[in-house]
């Protein structure tokens, strides 16, 4: 019998393993910038419900600029857009002080219509006249600044000094809005 000879043993790998530390990611400070977590709650809730009436007349303004038609359909195309070009502006201003708040910005469909104050209206998915659509955009405006000035007297009661900055600035947008618009219909 042929002897055969035996191969060494290779070594088999350790199944010991060193593990590294697990570095902790540090956790974000609480959010101390001068207002309680309920007054920022309070503000939030009430910037989520102008930002909502805000979208939904900034989408109003848009479809009425895709959809107007008639005598004074090239000036009030140009209104229209201007009028929504500004307003996407400033939706993003509002949902950033909500998160500087500390708190998340609503940004669907669904959201923004269970806090809008803004109803839909006849004339939105048919080809209205003119006159209604400045009308509902009258309307919407004005809608917007009552929900603002809720809003601001929270803020304001509060000290948050930028979210009432941001809101009088909204304000006064919307009330010229409001007024150029009712204009053409007197």
């Amino acid at each position: 019998m042929a002897k055969t000879k035996s191969k060494p043993a290779k070594s088999k790998p350790s199944t010991k393993s060193i593990a590294a530390p697990i570095a902790t990611a540090p956790t974000a400070p609480n959010i101390d910038i001068g207002i309680s977590t309920g007054d920022r709650k309070k503000i939030a809730d009430g910037l989520s419900r102008f930002l909502a009436d805000s979208y939904t007349l900034y989408l109003k303004t848009h479809n009425f600029h895709w959809n107007v038609t008639g005598a004074m359909f090239n000036s009030l195309h140009t209104m229209f857009e201007t009028q929504y070009t500004e307003q996407w502006g400033a939706l993003d201003e509002v949902a950033e002080r909500i998160r500087a708040l500390g708190f998340n910005a609503p940004g669907s469909y669904r959201e923004f219509v269970g806090l809008t104050s803004i109803a839909e209206e006849p004339g939105l998915t048919d080809s209205a006249d003119w006159r209604e659509m400045v009308r509902q955009l009258t309307v919407g405006n004005e809608a917007v600044c009552r929900t603002a000035r809720k809003v601001l007297k929270v803020a304001d009661d509060a000290g948050d000094d930028p979210s009432v900055d941001l809101l009088t600035q909204r304000l006064q947008i919307h009330e010229k809005y409001a007024w150029m618009l009712r204009s053409l219909l007197q």
